[in-house]
Parts: structure tokens; sequence; C-alpha cells
């Protein structure tokens, strides 16, 4: 089995081990995943089930062949660090070169040439 479905089988193994419906009903972990005791699992087991799901069928998806799967990754909210920005390149910060501004500066005049020979000031 390819190592991008090895984690989240494993976690889905556990979720099953540790749920209500193997430890106490006494079922087959398969059959725990099938209608109708799939609807007395945990959300974190069911949310595994689908992941797993997923992961099995993108290996199979031609779109997804020569990019993979994606790897299972933990938010970085949790894990105390602040997301990036999603658009447009690096986020803003103090230290990345932007000079504030009052609006008494000078502002930078050019005259340009256009195509069909026309001056024209640019600001």
């Amino acid at each position: 089995m390819p190592s991008s479905c090895k984690d989240i089988r494993a976690a889905l193994a556990d979720c099953l081990q540790s749920s209500e419906c193997v430890l106490i009903q006494r079922n087959q972990p398969s059959d725990c995943l099938r209608p109708p005791l799939v609807d007395t699992l945990p959300t974190r087991c069911q949310q595994l089930k689908r992941g797993y799901g997923e992961c099995k069928r993108g290996m199979v998806d031609m779109r997804k062949r020569f990019r993979g799967n994606q790897p299972i990754a933990v938010s970085k909210e949790l894990e105390g660090e602040k997301p990036g920005q999603l658009y447009a390149g690096a986020g803003f910060s103090k230290g990345n070169g932007v000079k504030a501004t009052n609006g008494d500066e000078d502002q930078k005049v050019e005259t340009v040439v256009g195509i069909d020979g026309e001056r024209r000031v640019v600001r």
C-alpha cells in the first residue's frame, strides 16, 4: 500500500479499537464500518473513514496521478502558528520595506509619450 494512506488507515484502526462499537458491543471492526453500526461510531471515526475512502479513491484518480494524494496535515492554527495569506504573495508586515506616509511627501511625476505621440503625465 502506498505511504500516502498508511497514516490515515492506522488512525482509523486505532479509533475503531477504542470505540464503543468494538469495546462494549463486541462487534468486529469491519462490521462497525458498515450500516447500521456506522452511525454509532464517534464523529472522529466517521471522519477518518471518509478521509480514508477519499485517499484510496485519489490513488486511482487520473487527475491526481502526477501530484499524488495530499499528505495528512494538522492545522497550523492548532499548533499555535498564524496561517499565511491565501493569495497575493507574502502577507503584510511591518518589516517588509513598506514606508509609512503622512500625505505631505512630494509625488513623483513622469511624462510618458503614448503610441499615438501624445504626451501624458503619470503620477
